[in-house]
């Protein structure tokens, strides 16, 4: 399969390659990134999330896909969608992000997620497309409402995969009608 690219003014989503390794592992185990996403995670536990992200690409030709400074070539984290697995968002196009600590703030996320929503819609027919994160993830829900996604209080729910007692059980959905879309 060739090589999937998404260019927006500044950034890149493409797939996968076997250099990201590192610098995903290094985003992936910074307590800050971390905080509201889950454990930090291991060299190993980074390689196998990569191969599953590969996996997923595969299957449904989109992924969480390795997102890139343009100008520089950095990998900076992963913005994209995946078929969710949880909760209210199963099955449907769930959109999700993770980025560097030296990113935040610049407005990378809200760019990156924009261009794959309007990729997205153009490519499948699904009448939403879905977000779900932690109560207290307070960036990821003000990119949500950003991207004009709907807070969905009616499916808030507990993450199955987390012990009911975790803090991180506790999560949120935003959903964005297709017909409340506007294409950048």
């Amino acid at each position: 399969m060739a090589e999937f690219r998404l260019e927006t003014p500044r950034l890149l989503m493409r797939s996968w390659r076997d250099e990201d390794l590192a610098p995903f592992h290094a985003i992936c185990s910074d307590p800050e990134v971390m905080a509201t996403l889950g454990p930090v995670m291991s060299r190993d536990e980074v390689a196998a999330l990569i191969e599953r992200m590969r996996g997923i690409e595969a299957e449904h030709g989109h992924c969480f896909w390795a997102l890139v400074l343009r100008q520089t070539d950095q990998l900076i984290g992963w913005c994209g969608v995946i078929r969710g697995s949880a909760g209210p968002v199963e099955g449907k196009a769930e959109f999700g992000w993770r980025i560097a600590r030296a990113a935040w703030g610049q407005g990378y996320v809200t760019e990156a997620a924009r261009a794959a929503i309007d990729w997205f819609l153009v490519h499948h027919d699904d009448p939403s497309v879905w977000a779900i994160t932690t109560v207290g993830n307070r960036r990821s829900r003000a990119v949500m409402e950003r991207l004009g996604m709907q807070y969905r209080p009616d499916l808030d729910f507990d993450h199955p995969r987390l012990a009911a007692d975790d803090p991180l059980s506790p999560h949120v959905t935003y959903e964005l009608p297709r017909r409340d879309w506007s294409p950048a």
